[in-house]
């Protein structure tokens, strides 16, 4: 089966991890593919990096003209993703663009319309660091199941990988980590959608190494879940 990955890569202040990341990317497994790569303002040199020594290896390169969020880098590479299939990347090397093939299989296999790829499920390397987020984002999955009426183990997952006429289709209003709930209760919503999860490495970082996710974005994540779950809002 011939067929086209979008890989939608948002990155802010990743001087560090981009190169390596984009690298490991195209040494995926996957060959046919479209890197599309979102700097949302960067300030720590990323953006020459990528405009210059990095552009060549870059299909589609956006700059946003000003620091809006992750959500917002996210809906400006969907917009342009042309793949029959599209999966967001962060930019750090937390998780592996090896485990591609198994995120798309049951796409490929025509079982699922969207496939999440969890930390959660067994079977897979992963660093071992902070009990309290592994908690906090193990009771925002619960919350956002609640709302949903489905089953996933790690709504806060990176990777998520969708059809491209479904995400294409789904009115994204969130700019930061916010998108994570509301495009999975959005999807949820949608009659007879078919979603997967598999098991995936997940090699973490410290807020040292540039970790940037706080408890702030889990109230924004509360919040966001009653706002697309309670109040349905489109």
């Amino acid at each position: 089966m011939t067929y086209k990955l979008s890989i939608i890569i948002p990155c802010f202040n990743e001087i560090t991890t981009i190169e390596t990341l984009i690298n490991n990317v195209i040494n995926s497994p996957i060959k046919n593919t479209e890197i599309i790569v979102v700097d949302d303002f960067s300030t720590d040199g990323t953006r020459e990096l990528l405009n210059e020594r990095l552009r060549e290896l870059i299909d589609k390169l956006i700059f946003q003209d000003s620091n809006q969020g992750k959500g917002a880098a996210i809906r400006a590479g969907i917009k342009q993703a042309s793949g029959d299939y599209v999966i967001i990347q962060d930019a750090d090397l937390e998780y592996d663009p090896q485990d591609y093939p198994k995120l798309l299989n049951p796409l490929l296999d025509d079982r699922a319309d969207v496939v999440y790829g969890s930390r959660f499920l067994g079977g897979n390397s992963h660093r071992v660091l902070f009990f309290w987020h592994s908690v906090g984002n193990r009771f925002l999955t619960l919350l956002c199941n609640m709302f949903s009426d489905i089953s996933l183990s790690d709504m806060e997952t990176c990777y998520k990988v969708f059809k491209k006429e479904i995400i294409q289709n789904i009115n994204i209003r969130e700019n930061r980590f916010g998108f994570e709930p509301e495009i999975t209760i959005k999807i949820s919503k949608i009659p007879e959608i078919r979603i997967y999860e598999v098991g995936i490495s997940y090699y973490g970082r410290t807020y040292a190494e540039g970790k940037k996710i706080n408890w702030k974005d889990g109230v924004s994540a509360i919040y966001c879940i009653f706002k697309y779950g309670l109040f349905r809002i489109n």
